[in-house]
């Protein structure tokens, strides 16, 4: 860490990452702090919330949506803006998945598969979640004016030579690699985002494919 001081004003600090919003920023662009950040926020949420879990007197589905307004809202916050990767995804379905698991009171030796605890609680992979949320987001910021700083930020094109080698994944190279596999160009997505019946149908289609992942 160093600072940088400007011509007649105080320094500012260059860090390698900082807090923003309640998201972690890193410097390389990459987001395995703030997942790890927020599955440790989300498991703080879920444990204080353990009464409520092994409640009588509480039916099942009322659980479960306490759980996904309490706990995974927590664990999901920031997620349209996320890098993920496999490594990261599975993190957070493991977790998911065992505080389901938790909430059904379900124990060794009893087994149970995740798909068959996703349709008991009726939950969607935290893969296909994230996607929603991203591509609702990415209609969402579309249909802002030309100038709008947001806006401008998604659909910026940085210029310059990159390093040998192959490219390292990115937020935007694997948003691109989810709508080439549906068959559809920036250009498209850009146009039908600004009806939006045909967009939710348009992220219906994008989240039922697979993105290329590390």
């Amino acid at each position: 860490m160093y600072s940088k001081q400007l011509s007649g004003e105080e320094n500012i600090k260059e860090v390698d990452k900082f807090v923003y919003l309640g998201s972690i920023v890193s410097k390389d662009g990459g987001t395995d702090e703030d997942i790890r950040s927020r599955i440790n926020k989300a498991r703080h949420a879920f444990r204080t919330l353990r009464s409520v879990w092994s409640s009588s007197a509480l039916a099942q589905h009322n659980k479960i949506r306490i759980f996904n307004s309490n706990v995974k809202s927590v664990l999901l916050y920031g997620s349209e803006t996320w890098r993920t990767t496999k490594t990261n995804t599975q993190k957070l379905q493991t977790f998911i998945n065992r505080c389901l698991r938790n909430i059904l009171n379900i124990r060794w030796p009893e087994v149970i598969s995740n798909q068959d605890l996703w349709e008991r609680t009726r939950q969607a992979p935290i893969e296909q979640e994230i996607k929603k949320r991203k591509w609702g987001w990415i209609g969402h910021t579309l249909r802002k004016p030309s100038f709008n700083t947001t806006r401008q930020s998604l659909e910026w094109n940085p210029q310059g030579k990159r390093k040998v080698g192959r490219p390292r994944q990115t937020w935007r190279r694997s948003t691109d690699a989810e709508a080439r596999a549906a068959g559809m160009t920036w250009a498209e997505l850009r146009r039908t985002s600004q009806n939006r019946v045909r967009w939710r149908s348009v992220v219906a289609a994008l989240c039922s494919y697979r993105s290329e992942e590390d």
